[in-house]
């Protein structure tokens, strides 16, 4: 696919810089240095800027906010040669702060640290994702997985005992067994399922009233993509599926999973759901998609802007998947 890259948290090109995260020395020199910038999160929210938070904020290294960081900082790599970190100040409590609110799909609460900006809020990923540049996304998208990896990896599955953050925040390693352990990314297929001029659709329990993606799932040990694919629709909506082809890759920091996007050719259109798995699941012309992604279905809301699925079927409404 021509445009795979275009995708949100994709194809900013970052240099990670993965060999100096064994060296020390270098990691210190850069966590000091005048020029090295740090962008922040406080639980899972990274902090933006501008009119509609559309901006990634990155602080001077020497901002006296990261001081109140909870773990030491990771490094995601380098901008122009200088240094980025990530610092997480989840422990910072917000005056009137909405608990509820928190760690919902669509939280729409924001929080302002009294030594910052006006301008300059910790928000919800998913609520300014379309509005990032790539690079903006990539880091953010890199940094939420990260820490969201430490915060649920702090024991060694070996032996159970505490591990510790090492290589700049790309490895725990226990001091106890010499285990090492790496950060865990899932792969998720998400499948554009067409049937002449009908693509499959479905929405899961919980979601806003009229939205509706397409169809996903999670791949088994010994799996191929394809088949899972084959396995997931069949399961959800009980579609056989043919031939299936690679489209394009989203990371998906929601918490730690990379999207693979896939089409595939439905051999048949009888749908029996599975209530455990999705809510509904209905065939759609392309003319009626053209309609729900202009915002004047009745029913049908489109996909999610920014997430592979909206970007999947946009690619498709324009004859753009090749």
């Amino acid at each position: 696919m021509k445009h795979a890259e275009t995708v949100i948290f994709g194809g900013s090109s970052l240099n990670r810089a993965a060999d100096l995260r064994a060296n020390p020395d270098a990691l210190t020199k850069f966590a000091t240095a005048a020029e090295s910038c740090a962008i922040i999160l406080w639980r899972g929210k990274p902090l933006f800027c501008g009119p509609q938070q559309e901006t990634l904020v990155r602080l001077p290294i020497s901002s006296p906010i990261l001081s109140e960081s909870i773990t030491p900082p990771m490094f995601l790599g380098l901008e122009d040669d200088k240094a980025c970190f990530a610092y997480d100040i989840s422990d910072w409590q917000p005056e009137d702060l909405d608990a509820e609110s928190l760690g919902k799909l669509f939280d729409p609460s924001s929080q302002y640290h009294p030594s910052l900006p006006t301008d300059h809020l910790f928000c919800e990923l998913r609520s300014v994702m379309s509005t990032l540049t790539a690079r903006d996304a990539e880091l953010a998208a890199t940094a939420k997985a990260l820490f969201g990896w430490h915060r649920t990896h702090q024991f060694c599955a070996v032996c159970g005992k505490k591990s510790q953050m090492a290589m700049g925040g790309w490895q725990r390693d226990c001091p106890s067994c010499n285990a090492s352990h790496f950060p865990r990314t899932d792969p998720v297929v998400i499948m554009l399922i067409t049937s002449g001029n009908k693509v499959l659709i479905g929405r899961s329990p919980g979601w806003p009233e009229g939205m509706y993606s397409l169809l996903a799932g999670f791949v088994e040990p010994g799996e191929t993509l394809e088949a899972a694919v084959r396995r997931e629709v069949f399961e959800e909506a009980g579609v056989q599926v043919g031939r299936v082809d690679y489209l394009a890759s989203q990371p998906w920091p929601f918490p730690s999973s990379l999207m693979a996007g896939c089409r595939g050719e439905a051999t048949s259109e009888e749908i029996t759901i599975d209530p455990l798995e999705i809510e509904d699941a209905l065939w759609v012309t392309r003319e009626d998609m053209m309609q729900i992604f202009a915002g004047d279905h009745p029913l049908i809301n489109p996909a999610r802007k920014g997430a592979i699925a909206h970007f999947i079927l946009r690619n498709w409404l324009a004859d753009r998947l090749d």
